[in-house]
């Protein structure tokens, strides 16, 4: 069963957070639909190991057919992997950096993606998903070359990628006070976020939003008072290069 995250009139926002739970060795990740009244959107579908049980999950809410959005937040595997076959199951687009659009037809067969991929520029898009939009928010080196976040304005909710992953967790017990969580975060951010100047500019550009959760595609969504405690402790997080030093550096003997 999908977590609902918010649902207001005909507006609608699932997570699907369980669709590994058999696949013990891939790591756990979440995807998300959007529902705008008669059209939709799905944010990182994922791999192949989640397609069927999403698919079988989505038709309990929303008709694939009518989705008219696929959004990807970068192009790793278990972000998108299963693109060949949502080329089939619906008719959708699909959002990605102008990066990584001439990669990921490598999901595909060939000429399935001809004219469906829109290339995100850096600077940010804004995504029509019927009369309500996504924001595609820039968030590259977080971690990916090429990476958006996206800002749901009508749910309040900041879908962040890989920004905000928690390990070990229950995915669907929302996050509420960050300190007893950091240790099941910090070495995931310290290692896969390229360096805290990135961070900085990212919760510059963040701490203007009114955001009611935030929403990773790993672990727990983050809410109430841990919003603003997760954008205080990235903001002075060292990461990634940060880190490196010669010693890293060295011919293996």
């Amino acid at each position: 069963m999908p977590v609902e995250l918010f649902r207001q009139g005909g507006l609608q926002r699932l997570m699907f957070c369980d669709l590994h739970q058999h696949h013990g060795e891939a790591v756990q990740a979440n995807q998300f639909l959007i529902v705008n009244d008669d059209t939709g959107a799905i944010i990182d579908p994922g791999g192949n190991l989640a397609y069927n049980e999403l698919y079988l999950g989505m038709t309990q809410h929303f008709p694939p057919q009518q989705l008219s959005a696929i959004v990807a937040s970068h192009a790793d595997p278990d972000i998108i992997a299963s693109l060949d076959r949502w080329m089939t199951a619906s008719a959708a687009p699909v959002y990605i950096s102008t990066v990584w659009e001439r990669f990921i037809p490598h999901f595909c067969k060939p000429g399935k993606t001809g004219g469906r991929i829109i290339g995100i520029p850096d600077r940010g898009a804004r995504i029509p998903i019927g009369k309500q939009e996504l924001v595609a928010l820039p968030a590259h080196f977080l971690h990916a070359e090429g990476n958006f976040h996206f800002w749901d304005a009508p749910s309040g909710i900041l879908f962040t990628g890989d920004l905000g992953a928690s390990i070990g967790v229950d995915p669907r017990v929302p996050i509420q006070s960050l300190n007893a969580h950091i240790p099941r975060m910090e070495p995931f951010h310290r290692r896969y976020m390229v360096s805290n100047k990135i961070l900085r500019l990212w919760a510059e550009m963040v701490r203007t939003l009114p955001i009611r959760m935030l929403v990773p595609q790993h672990g727990a969504p983050i809410v109430g008072p841990a919003v603003a405690e997760f954008i205080d402790w990235v903001q002075t997080l060292p990461c990634g290069i940060d880190l490196m030093q010669q010693g890293h550096y060295t011919v293996p003997r």
